[in-house]
C-alpha cells in the first residue's frame, strides 16, 4: 500500500506541523477535526465532531473534501435566495468546494441530556419534522449533485437518498449511506469488501443504540436484551468468516428499503435466523435454548445498524471497547464483582509482558478484560515485527493476525469465574476477537481442585495447580462476603487462612491458629502462587490495606508473600481508579510478583535471611479521569489545556485505490499516570534483571 500524508484544503494550515499553530485550549475550546482550528465546544459541536472522525475513519471520506458550515441557497425570499448552513459537507473527491459539487449533507444537532429512563431510538416518522430540515438542504436546484444526507443529534440517526425526478426531489430512507464515493455501487451488491471497519465512539454508539431499541422499543429486561443483540452480533461475524474464506455472497445485510416494509422484513428475518442456525451448528457456546425471539421491526433495524461493519477487520481495541462497555452496563454483580478499568488492566499486562508461547490465566475474570488486553497485547507484538503499528491490516494480515490470535485463545489463554453469565460474556467476548471461544471455565477457583461447579473437570486437565505462566486477576474484595467454607479454608492452612501472632522475641508476626472467616482477596493471593509455575509471574489488585496496615493478619500476610515470591513492582492507583467504572470507593494497588523455586526459598532459609534486591514501586496520581468520569487534562502554568499532536491513519479511497492516509492533528493530552508508569518499569528492568530464576531466551 502507498502512504500518502493528507492536506486540509487549500490555503489551510494542518496543525501541529505549522508555526502559530496553537499549543494550548481553554477548557471550553477544541481542536476542529475538520479544519484545524481552535472552536468553541458548545451546542451540537461535540455531535459534529464525532461524526467527522467517523467520516474519516470509517467511510472513508477524506477531509479535505469536507466543510464545516456551508451554505446552501435553499428559497427566494423578496429579491434575495434565502441560505441555510450544511454542518458538514461533502464534496466530490478533490474537487472544489462549490454547490455544483457538493454530493453528501450532513445535520447535526445537540445531543439530548442523558436520561435514566430507557432511551427510545426514533423511527422515521416520529423524526419527520426533523427530517424536513434534510430534505431542504437536498432538494434545492441548486445542489443537483447531491444525493445522500445525513440527520443526526449524537443518538438517533437517519439518512436519506435524493432521487431527482422530473417531478421534483424524491427522498428515500435509508439504515446507512455508502462509503467514500468512489466506491459506491448499487444497492443491491452486497460485498465484505464494501463494509467499513469501526472506529471507536461509532462502533460504541452503534452497539448502544442495537441495545437500547431493543430494550426500549421491544420492551424487554436489560440483560435479555444484551443477549439478543449478541445473538446478531455473532451471527454477522460468523457471516463475514465464512464470506471472507469461501467467497461466498454474505447473507447478514439489508436492502436499502428492506427496513422499511412489511416484505422487506420478513426477508431480513429468513435470512439471519438461517445464519444462526449455522452459527448453533458450529459454536458449542450457543444451545437449542437460543433463540432470536425479537420482532421483525427490531430485527431489521439492528441488521440495517450493524451489517455496513466489518467487525472482523475492525481493531480489537475498537471492538473490545465497545463490548466492554454494553456488558459491563448489563451484568455487573452482587458478589463483590467489580470490573477492571482498562487502564489498570493495560498497565498490568505492559508489565507482566506475556508471550506467545505461555500461559495467561485470570481465576476471577468477570467480563475478560485482562485475557481480552493479553490478545491486544501479542497483536501488537506481531505488528511491530511486521513494522505495521499504527496502520490499518491489509486483508491477508487480517485473516493471519486472526488465525494466530485463534491458536492463542485455544491453547494457552484462560479463564474462571463462579459466575456462569459472565463466563459465557467472556466466552463470547473472546470470540469477538480470535473466532473461537477459548477456555473461560464456570468454577470456584478459591475451592479448585474440589469445587462442583461444570468447568472445574476440564480446568483439572488443562490448567493444574503450578502450572501457569502469567496470572492475572482482580478477585472480589470486601468484608462482607467472607469465605467460611470449613473445606474451602482447609486447602490454605499453611498460609493466608491463619491467624498471625507475633513472636515476643524477634517481633515477627507467625502462623497460628486457622480463622474461621477469611476474605477472598487474602485467600486469591495464596490461590495465584498455587497455581503459577516456578518463575511464574503474577499481577493482582488487592486494597492497600494488606500492603500497609499494621497489625499481626496483615504483617503476616506480607510475610507469606515474602517467602514464597520475588516482589517484582508495587503500583498504587487513586481512588478514582475504580470509582466511576466500578462504583467502588477504595484505595487500590497492582501488585506483581514471581513465585520463588523451592531452591531459592531452601537457601534463604539456610542464609537465615531474605535476598535483597531491588523493588520497583510508583503512585499514580492521576488516571485520566475524575471520580465522575470526567477527563482530566495536562495543564500549563496559566491553567489552560496541553495539546499533544495526533497521527491518525486510515486506509482512504482515492482516485479508486486503497492508500494509507495519514493525518495530523492536536488534540487535548490526557493526564495518566499509567502509561508513564509501564516505561518507567521497562526503563527499570533494563537496568535491573527480575530476581530469581531467569525467564526464558527472548523475553
Amino acid at each position: 500500500m502507498e502512504q500518502v500524508s493528507l492536506d486540509i484544503g487549500a490555503g489551510e494550515e494542518e496543525v501541529g506541523t505549522e508555526a502559530g499553530a496553537p499549543d494550548s485550549l481553554a477548557d471550553d475550546e477544541i481542536i476542529d477535526f475538520i479544519t484545524g482550528k481552535r472552536i468553541k465546544e458548545r451546542g451540537n459541536e461535540p455531535v459534529r465532531q464525532r461524526i467527522a472522525r467517523a467520516l474519516f475513519h470509517e467511510y472513508g471520506i477524506a477531509v479535505r473534501d469536507m466543510h464545516r458550515d456551508f451554505p446552501i441557497p435553499v428559497a427566494a425570499v423578496g429579491r434575495r435566495r434565502a441560505t441555510k448552513k450544511a454542518d458538514i459537507a461533502i464534496f466530490a473527491h478533490g474537487a472544489p468546494h462549490t454547490l455544483a459539487n457538493l454530493r453528501r449533507v450532513v445535520v447535526c444537532k445537540p445531543e439530548p441530556k442523558a436520561s435514566r429512563k430507557v432511551t427510545k431510538i426514533r423511527t422515521f416518522n416520529q423524526a419527520r419534522e426533523d427530517l424536513e430540515e434534510l430534505e431542504t438542504l437536498l432538494g434545492t436546484e441548486t445542489t443537483p449533485q447531491a444525493q445522500y444526507g445525513m440527520w443526526t443529534n449524537g443518538v438517533d440517526f437517519f439518512f436519506l437518498y435524493k432521487e431527482s425526478t422530473r417531478f421534483g426531489a424524491k427522498f428515500e430512507q435509508r439504515a446507512d449511506w455508502p462509503i467514500a464515493d468512489e466506491s459506491v455501487q448499487s444497492g443491491s451488491v452486497v460485498s465484505v469488501a464494501r463494509l467499513r471497519r469501526g472506529e471507536a465512539a461509532m462502533l460504541k454508539t452503534a452497539f448502544q443504540r442495537c441495545h437500547n431499541y431493543i430494550h426500549g422499543n421491544e420492551g424487554m429486561p436489560k440483560d435479555a436484551a444484551f443477549w439478543q443483540f449478541l445473538y446478531l452480533l455473532f451471527a454477522k461475524m460468523h457471516d463475514e468468516r465464512v464470506s471472507r474464506r469461501t467467497r461466498r455472497t454474505p447473507e447478514f445485510y439489508a436492502l436499502p428499503s428492506e427496513p422499511f416494509n412489511e416484505d422487506g422484513r420478513k426477508a431480513i428475518r429468513k435470512r439471519i435466523e438461517a445464519l444462526f442456525a449455522e452459527v448453533k451448528k458450529e459454536y458449542p457456546l450457543f444451545t437449542v435454548r437460543d433463540e432470536i425471539s425479537l420482532s421483525d421491526r427490531a430485527l431489521a433495524f439492528i441488521v440495517g445498524e450493524l451489517a455496513p461493519y466489518d467487525l472482523t477487520g475492525t481493531d480489537i481495541d475498537v471492538k473490545g471497547m465497545a463490548y466492554q462497555e454494553l456488558l459491563g452496563a448489563n451484568l455487573r454483580g452482587d458478589r463483590g464483582q467489580y470490573f477492571t478499568p482498562i487502564g489498570a488492566v493495560e498497565l498490568a499486562v505492559a508489565i507482566l509482558d506475556p508471550q506467545e508461547d505461555e500461559t495467561v490465566f485470570d481465576p476471577a475474570c468477570g467480563t475478560g478484560g485482562f485475557l481480552r488486553e493479553t490478545l491486544r497485547h501479542l497483536l501488537n507484538k506481531w505488528r511491530a515485527d511486521e513494522d505495521t503499528i499504527g496502520l490499518p491490516d491489509t486483508e491477508e494480515q487480517l485473516i493471519s493476525h486472526q488465525d494466530k490470535l485463534h491458536t492463542y485463545a485455544e491453547d494457552h489463554l484462560f479463564g474462571a469465574d463462579f459466575d456462569p453469565f459472565l463466563v459465557r460474556a467472556t466466552s463470547m467476548s473472546i470470540m469477538t476477537l480470535t473466532g473461537g471461544e477459548g477456555n473461560v471455565y464456570n468454577m470456584d477457583s478459591l475451592a479448585f481442585p474440589h469445587g462442583f461447579l461444570p468447568g472445574e473437570a476440564e480446568a483439572k486437565e488443562r490448567i493444574p495447580l503450578n502450572s501457569v505462566d502469567v496470572l492475572m486477576t482482580n478477585p472480589p474484595f470486601g468484608t462482607d462476603i467472607k469465605v467460611e467454607n470449613k473445606d474451602v479454608l482447609e486447602l490454605y492452612r499453611d498460609g493466608v487462612a491463619r491467624t498471625w501472632v507475633r513472636n515476643k522475641e524477634t517481633g515477627k508476626a507467625e502462623p497460628g491458629e486457622m480463622r474461621a472467616a477469611v476474605s477472598p482477596e487474602q485467600l486469591f493471593i495464596q490461590r495465584a502462587v498455587q497455581w503459577v509455575k516456578p518463575g511464574g509471574r503474577i499481577g493482582i489488585v488487592l486494597p492497600n490495606g494488606i500492603l500497609s496496615n499494621p497489625g499481626p493478619v496483615d504483617e503476616g500476610i506480607r510475610e507469606w508473600i515474602l517467602e514464597n515470591c520475588w516482589v517484582l513492582a508495587s503500583v498504587e492507583l487513586p481512588v478514582e481508579t475504580f470509582i466511576y467504572d466500578a462504583g467502588v470507593n477504595i484505595l487500590t494497588s497492582l501488585l506483581f510478583l514471581k513465585k520463588k523455586t523451592e531452591d531459592e526459598k531452601v537457601k534463604e532459609t539456610l542464609a537465615g535471611r531474605q535476598q535483597d534486591y531491588p523493588v520497583f514501586m510508583a503512585v499514580a496520581e492521576k488516571v485520566g479521569i475524575d471520580r465522575r468520569g470526567n477527563p482530566v487534562y495536562k495543564r500549563h502554568p496559566d491553567g489552560e489545556v496541553v495539546l499533544e499532536v495526533q497521527e491518525e491513519r486510515e486506509r482512504v479511497r482515492i482516485d479508486g485505490r486503497d492508500e494509507v492516509t495519514v493525518l495530523h492533528r492536536k488534540r487535548k493530552a490526557i493526564d495518566n499516570d499509567l502509561p508513564k508508569i509501564a516505561e518507567a518499569y521497562k526503563e527499570f528492568r533494563r537496568r535491573h534483571d527480575e530476581p530469581g530464576l531467569p525467564r526464558r531466551s527472548g523475553r
